[in-house]
């Protein structure tokens, strides 16, 4: 990534030639991927993706004491896990600190940057005043013309940016538009610490230029930033990138956007039972329309994104809305990757190691299931009785299900059961109608009593569904179990 330069560089600015589209995506690795970063990353790696460009990840590690290994993990099987994959290897900023350091003293050597001697007294003292004053706290800027011969001893100086005075800073933001602000609100940024140490902000414009960044897209909390970030690509002569600063996501109420909310880290929706496309689709819509469309394929996607379909309003999260379109995905996707996702949950829940019969109960019982679920973990809770252990423990209002005449009747179906040549739900329907029919009661005084037996609750999906998902061996065996405790 590295560049040979302590100096500053030519701007590539004038070029005829576009630049190629790079995108980054920047997390700080103080914690887990939160959702309004995963959008962020989603709408980088789309905006690269629809140009034919390249989607980097950089891990802005500098706060040492704050960032931790189990975060970066965290981030990078967040973004696996959405499908976000990165272009090239993952940068981590802090091993370019030496060279951040060492473009900072080229802005010294040409006279764009300063030392500064003021101690923490004094820069206090200056914030004391202003707020006293009615302003905001800014450096005076009281050494930036000093001869350093004046500097008092035993004060390690910092490095500060010779920003300008005079005039205005514009961004011409693709998503905000054109953002003014006078270069007198703005003041000479520490670009090296008093131990030589390179701030953040010298490091992510080192970094953005290094990784030959076009485009810097991300949350309009970072609009401030952009004002000083371009002063000092300025001041290096670098060509600075184009800013697409996004609007933050809010509460359903319209309030910033809390744990209540929704402000979860990415591996917390999996964990919910949410699918990575799901979550994927919603986040695109959370600021970003194209027309009407609500369910969106990647493909559509990467084909549809660009910049111009932004808002500038915050977006609001809506679980609501998230749940809708989860059950949507679950609707769509196939019964045996399903199966597979629920066996998962089930293990980690319950424990359970399913063996063949019981995964192959599972993919059967898929169809039926995912027409009533919004959630991976609401079909796995709805689908755990067809692969529960036997004999079945009977919730309480299951056993009132199955009262003496109950079990007894249950006992002169099962040999009718059992001669079936065609174990589908039409021969299992008609065969218990038939038998209904014999014992001069209705349908319900027999599917009651069935629905105990094969599912241990009083509510299941449809009884001859249930038996055609567990199968001729299973449904007997269960009926038989409850003939035996009566």
């Amino acid at each position: 990534m590295a560049r040979p330069s302590g100096m500053c560089y030519d701007s590539p600015a004038m070029s005829s030639q576009p630049r190629p589209v790079v995108t980054r995506f920047a997390p700080s690795p103080t914690g887990f991927l939160h959702i309004g970063g995963a959008r962020t990353a989603l709408f980088n790696w789309l905006f690269a993706r629809h140009h034919g460009g390249t989607f980097r990840l950089r891990i802005e590690d500098t706060d040492r004491k704050r960032s931790t290994e189990e975060a970066v993990a965290a981030i990078l099987e967040g973004l696996r896990w959405l499908g976000l994959e990165w272009d090239g290897a993952a940068v981590h900023q802090f091993a370019g600190a030496a060279h951040h350091a060492e473009v900072a003293r080229g802005l010294l050597e040409a006279g764009r940057a300063y030392h500064c001697y003021c101690t923490r007294e004094e820069l206090q003292e200056m914030r004391t005043r202003a707020r006293a004053e009615g302003r905001s706290p800014r450096y005076d800027g009281r050494w930036r013309d000093r001869d350093p011969a004046e500097a008092p001893p035993g004060v390690p100086p910092v490095v500060r940016l010779k920003a300008p005075r005079a005039g205005e800073t514009t961004i011409d933001d693709l998503v905000q538009g054109p953002v003014t602000v006078a270069n007198d609100q703005l003041d000479d940024m520490v670009l090296l610490r008093a131990d030589g140490t390179p701030t953040y902000m010298l490091s992510v414009v080192v970094d953005d230029h290094d990784m030959d960044v076009s485009h810097v897209i991300r949350g309009d909390d970072h609009l401030t930033n952009a004002f000083r970030q371009t002063q000092l690509f300025e001041a290096l002569g670098w060509a600075r990138p184009e800013f697409a600063h996004i609007p933050l996501i809010h509460g359903a109420d319209g309030a910033k956007l809390s744990k209540r909310h929704g402000a979860l880290g990415v591996e917390a929706y999996r964990e919910l039972g949410y699918l990575p496309e799901a979550l994927r689709n919603y986040l695109l819509r959370l600021g970003w329309a194209h027309g009407d469309d609500e369910v969106i394929s990647t493909e559509q996607a990467i084909a549809w994104f660009d910049l111009d379909g932004v808002g500038r309003a915050p977006a609001r999260f809506d679980f609501a809305k998230l749940d809708s379109l989860n059950g949507h995905y679950i609707r769509a996707a196939a019964d045996k990757d399903l199966a597979g996702k629920v066996a998962e949950r089930l293990q980690a829940t319950a424990g359970q190691v399913l063996d063949t019969g019981a995964r192959e109960r599972l993919q059967r019982a898929m169809q039926g299931l995912k027409l009533r679920a919004k959630t991976i973990n609401e079909l796995a809770e709805n689908a755990a009785f067809y692969v529960a252990a036997r004999p079945l423990e009977l919730s309480e209002k299951a056993a009132r299900l199955l009262p003496e005449e109950g079990r007894a009747r249950l006992g002169r179906l099962r040999p009718l059961l059992e001669g079936l040549d065609d174990w589908s739900e039409a021969a299992l329907e008609a065969q218990v109608r038939a038998f209904a029919e014999a014992e001069d009661c209705k349908l319900g005084q027999i599917a009651q009593p069935l629905r105990a037996a094969l599912s241990g609750s009083h509510a299941s999906p449809g009884i001859f569904e249930v038996m055609a998902v567990l199968g001729r061996g299973e449904s007997l065996g269960r009926i038989a179990d409850q003939q035996s405790a009566s």
